[in-house]
């Protein structure tokens, strides 16, 4: 946060380095959020509070010298008789209370509390979070405008917008992506190959004040340096050969709104370099150019690689990696959170069929606990392919086990070339039989006349394919 506005000076604690960075990310964080946000150390002294923690407490913000959270935000001369928070000092848990009053009747009104762990592993400080404020606070303007338009994620128990899921890992993503939201602090989004990373990204925009400017996608790992470049900053005419005219980069088309640069880690230390500068700056070089211009952009990163190891190896900016993982966020592998695949199954076939119009189908026992117990390598991404591929290959209202074939079984890499070429073709021609008799309403005599066989080897076909 901007000034001296909403914070007091920071004591000693904040000199450990990790401490420091995670308070300067707080301060991105906390900028702009009606949320009460406060970190005290271990004597309760506040080194950092929001303005709407300050506004709350109607206490000063331009407090110079550091001061005791029970007199920044109760007015008390003496400590609260119990406070919940101090806990977290000693068993290093995340606490969650429904506490609208502390041990001696003053209304503080905490919510949660985080432990802020050193680099030595201590305990050093906490981050709590408070009770909404009341409605009568106001909103800053620039973000009451912006929600006025789109209307953000429906959010139930086990889902928020299109991401689905009842594990504690999944709530706790719920939970993180409601708090840094409205923030314009960075987000890096670390996970295996199909976990979901650009949803999240776009739930994260669609939940923001952002909602309704744009949503860029750029995937880093799929354009050459000179060409990401190009396309991120833009380029002036003749910046290069075939630069006949100006054209604007992404960055500019995403102002406002959200930028998504996915495979983070396969760029190159040059363009590293110049993206950290644009973090830094605020603003862009075109290709060729010489004039900045300003951009008001929100970066979302992600790579399934561990960017620590990569920084470790010289491969990735360490500098870069702090201004990108501000707001780091780990999305689990499917294998991990087993007991949402039920919840993403029934979105999916709910999906595919009415993609495909189809009437919604149903999953047998059986073959929930096959998908439920399968390996999934693939992650949620293989998940949603294999049952679209199911839903459009058969035709009956319950899926079995013998619809999902090669659930849980080797992959196509176990076999030999002839094997997989049969198998490959034996799904083609189950899948012409069936658009023929949906061409029909069923008829075979016409299937048959369609497939340009005769009605004896269709029927043929059809046992053998197990197709009723």
């Amino acid at each position: 946060m901007a000034g001296s506005q909403s914070q007091v000076t920071p004591r000693s604690p904040f000199t450990d380095p990790i401490l420091a960075a995670r308070l300067e990310a707080l301060k991105q964080l906390a900028d702009g959020l009606t949320d009460r946000v406060v970190v005290m150390d271990r004597e309760l002294n506040v080194v950092y509070a929001n303005a709407a923690a300050w506004a709350q407490a109607g206490a000063s913000p331009a407090v110079t010298k550091p001061a005791k959270c029970y007199q920044a935000f109760v007015q008390m001369t003496d400590p609260c008789g119990t406070c919940p928070a101090e806990s977290v000092f000693t068993t290093g848990e995340v606490l969650t209370v429904s506490c609208n009053t502390s041990g001696d009747g003053t209304a503080c009104g905490l919510h949660q509390a985080f432990p802020l762990v050193s680099s030595s592993g201590e305990v050093a400080s906490v981050l709590v979070l408070f009770h909404k404020r009341p409605e009568s606070l106001s909103i800053p303007t620039s973000l009451s405008q912006h929600r006025l338009g789109r209307s953000r994620p429906e959010r139930t128990e086990s889902r928020l917008g299109d991401l689905v899921g009842a594990s504690q890992a999944m709530h706790q993503l719920f939970e993180m992506i409601r708090l840094v939201a409205d923030s314009s602090a960075t987000v890096l989004i670390q996970g295996e190959s199909g976990t979901g990373k650009e949803l999240v990204a776009r739930t994260i925009h669609q939940t923001s004040y952002r909602r309704d400017k744009p949503f860029v996608v750029v995937d880093c790992g799929a354009l050459p340096e000179t060409l990401l470049e190009s396309e991120l900053f833009g380029h002036v005419k003749g910046a290069f050969t075939g630069a006949a005219g100006a054209k604007p980069g992404l960055f500019e088309e995403a102002d406002g709104g959200t930028i998504f640069l996915d495979e983070i880690a396969d760029t190159s230390p040059t363009f590293q370099a110049k993206l950290l500068r644009v973090l830094q700056e605020g603003e862009i070089k075109r290709v060729g150019g010489t004039q900045p211009v300003k951009i008001d952009v929100r970066v979302i990163s992600a790579t399934n690689k561990d960017l620590t190891d990569l920084v470790k190896a010289k491969a990735f900016r360490q500098d870069l990696y702090y201004r990108l993982a501000v707001l780091p966020v780990h999305l689990p592998p499917l294998r991990d959170r087993r007991g949402d695949i039920p919840l993403l199954v029934c979105k999916f076939i709910e999906d595919s069929c009415q993609r495909h119009r189809q009437e919604l189908r149903q999953v047998s026992e059986e073959a929930m606990r096959a998908l439920t117990a399968a390996p999934w390598p693939g992650n949620v991404r293989e998940l949603q392919h294999y049952i679209e591929r199911a839903v459009v290959t058969t035709t009956h209202r319950e899926l079995t086990c013998a619809d999902l074939v090669a659930v849980g079984s080797a992959s196509a890499d176990d076999g030999d070339l002839r094997t997989v070429g049969r198998g490959a073709a034996r799904q083609a021609e189950r899948v012409r039989i069936l658009q023929a008799l949906q061409q029909t309403s069923g008829n075979r005599l016409q299937a048959a006349r369609l497939l340009k066989i005769s009605r004896a080897s269709l029927y043929n076909k059809l046992h053998d394919l197990g197709i009723q």
